[in-house]
């Protein structure tokens, strides 16, 4: 999921923003060469923005692989207990606070807005092997809306996931096209790279569980 942002962000940005507004629509450009069908190759990452919903706010695709096969993966990503995500280098704080069935509630706390609790509600749907996620307490957290869903799909021996994003919150356009490092493109391919990377190094821990 995003990094959610509690507050505008231009305290964050270093750089001019003029320079973000000259090179903002090539990043955007870039994105969409992709052609939305193009499968990504090991350890490429791609991201591209969507039409926002009728509110307003921002949206984003983004595609990737991980080099496990889709069980082990599915697994590794509904595991809300665990303590792997403390290597996040974004998230400071992680907790289950309960589950009921498919649906699980866990709490958040981000190193961008560390006075805040973020409280997601995620949605498990195994058999399609899907996730849709909500952020419940947006007005906590600066936002007005942060809702999406993970879709989950084999590819051979490896896994391709796609997650879809809206949002909205101050500064959530500047964000989402800021080029740089603590921009929305920064945070993805992070995420997309430490995900690959943290499953990998946690292969045994899933390879005999069993599923949901």
């Amino acid at each position: 999921m995003t990094i959610p942002r509690r507050h505008s962000i231009g305290r964050s940005l270093i750089l001019p923003i003029a320079a973000l507004l000259i090179l903002g629509p090539f990043a955007l450009a870039a994105d969409r060469e992709v052609s939305e069908g193009t499968p990504p190759a090991g350890g490429q990452v791609l991201i591209s923005h969507l039409k926002p919903e009728p509110r307003g706010g921002k949206a984003y695709k983004l595609v990737y692989q991980v080099p496990v096969a889709i069980d082990l993966y599915w697994r590794f990503k509904t595991d809300f207990g665990s303590d792997f995500l403390a290597s996040h280098k974004y998230i400071r704080a992680h907790r289950l606070v309960s589950r009921d069935g498919m649906t699980v509630l866990t709490e958040n706390k981000y190193a961008n807005a560390p006075d805040a609790y973020f409280r997601w509600k995620t949605r498990l749907y195994p058999q399609e092997r899907r996730l849709s996620f909500v952020l419940t307490n947006p007005e906590e957290c600066g936002q007005r809306f942060h809702y999406g869903h993970i879709q989950v799909e084999p590819q051979g021996d490896r896994t391709r996931v796609t997650q879809v994003a809206y949002f909205d919150f101050r500064g959530a356009s500047l964000w989402s096209l800021y080029p740089w490092g603590g921009g929305m493109r920064d945070f993805l391919v992070y995420t997309a790279k430490w995900e690959e990377e943290t499953v990998v190094r946690l292969k045994g821990r899933y390879s005999s569980a069993t599923a949901d």
